[in-house]
């Protein structure tokens, strides 16, 4: 009875342990070859679609749906997914054995509706560094009745849940013919500057005209307060990067911005320079998306600051996150995700994924460039125009995207 007590304990150990090298090399991406009948390493990739439930074509063949993990020969392949009623989402991928290479894809409609935010006219909107809140202006002219005449808010992450002006608060009225506002960098305060003054306004409350306070004799000092702060923020932002890369932004480039979560660094180069390969250790199933690591002098990048990888945006004079009327050839700005990038030129609106590549054209005709902007949950943007209409006023519409 012992020798037996023995001998199951035994075979379950050897049974057990085989089950779990299976388990283990089955993680790790190994196969069974039912032709040599050994096991052979692979790499596993995962997609992950909004919405969800598209189709994964391989090389051209429909292999499975998003949201699931596909065992793959090492290799590289063409890879697309689609998915009725979107734009097709496509990138060549380089599947290494053992390693997971994995997607977030973000599908857009390839025909978005538009529904009307505002009814009264609107006039020169301007977005928060942080996107959370947009300002615009009423005038007399556009509106029903004096009564709507001012400065007004939204929030965009409450764009959504309201249509027609319901979720906008206007901070101060009177006539804004003519005014130019700008957001303090916490994006708390307004300072407004029309033809009777310069005055510094809440954006939680409603000041009215009479109770404003004309501060243009310290304009330019509050304007080099903020100047100061964004300054120290962005210094503390890349005080932690590679020297190489701290030397570009501070040195070479004329602009630059980080995404929503801090992972990666939007910029355009002022002057040409190399950034180094290796300038932090290599991620197992990092990007494999061709690169620029020449930096051309009025040329636009996105730098990964995980993956180590840098990427041309585009090589046209573009601004960043600009909300003044454009000179350039369009304004680039973050999506919420951090993984895509809207790109206002003239007459189209363009969503592209952070490395260049998918660039969906998700609005073609008449608006006001470069006022168009991303809502907080990516699923629709904030467009200023008029549909096309020369007499008619310009008002803000949703587009939806997702």
């Amino acid at each position: 009875m012992t020798k037996v007590r023995i001998l199951f304990f035994i075979i379950t150990l050897i049974v057990v342990g085989s089950l779990g090298l299976f388990a283990t090399y089955y993680a790790r991406g190994y196969r069974l070859n039912l032709k040599t009948f050994k096991f052979e390493p692979n790499g596993i990739l995962v997609l992950k679609s909004e919405p969800d439930g598209a189709s994964v074509y391989i090389n051209g063949d429909l292999k499975a749906a998003t949201n699931t993990s596909m065992s793959i020969s090492p290799g590289t392949y063409d890879v697309e997914v689609k998915k009725d009623g979107y734009f097709s989402w496509y990138k060549r991928l380089t599947i290494d054995k053992e390693i997971v290479t994995s997607a977030d894809i973000s599908l857009f409609k390839n025909v978005p509706s538009l529904a009307p935010v505002t009814d009264s006219g609107a006039v020169n909107p301007v977005m928060s560094e942080d996107g959370s809140r947009i300002v615009y202006s009423v005038l007399p002219s556009g509106a029903s009745g004096s009564d709507k005449t001012g400065l007004w808010i939204l929030d965009t992450y409450s764009l959504p849940l309201g249509l027609g002006g319901n979720s906008a608060r206007r901070i101060t009225d009177g006539d804004m013919t003519g005014a130019f506002y700008i957001f303090s960098p916490d994006g708390r305060q307004i300072l407004l500057t029309i033809s009777n003054g310069v005055f510094l306004l809440d954006t939680s409350t409603f000041t009215a005209q009479n109770q404003r306070v004309n501060i243009a004799s310290s304009k330019d000092k509050t304007l080099a307060a903020w100047s100061a702060e964004e300054k120290t923020k962005d210094q503390n932002l890349i005080n932690g990067l590679p020297p190489e890369l701290n030397d570009i932004l501070s040195r070479r480039s004329s602009d630059f911005v980080f995404s929503p979560d801090g992972q990666m660094i939007l910029y355009t180069a002022s002057s040409s320079g190399t950034l180094p390969d290796n300038l932090i250790a290599p991620l197992p199933g990092a990007s494999t998306q061709r690169q620029e690591r020449d930096i051309q002098s009025g040329h636009t990048y996105i730098y990964d600051t995980k993956e180590d990888r840098n990427f041309l945006v585009t090589d046209l004079p573009v601004e960043i996150d600009n909300n003044k009327d454009s000179t350039e050839e369009g304004v680039v700005r973050w999506m919420s995700t951090s993984r895509q990038l809207l790109f206002a030129q003239e007459g189209q609106v363009v969503i592209m994924d952070y490395d260049g590549t998918n660039r969906d054209v998700v609005y073609s005709g008449s608006y006001f460039s470069p006022s168009v902007f991303p809502f907080s949950n990516a699923t629709k943007l904030l467009i200023l125009t008029n549909l096309g209409a020369p007499s008619g006023s310009a008002n803000l519409y949703t587009l939806t995207v997702k």
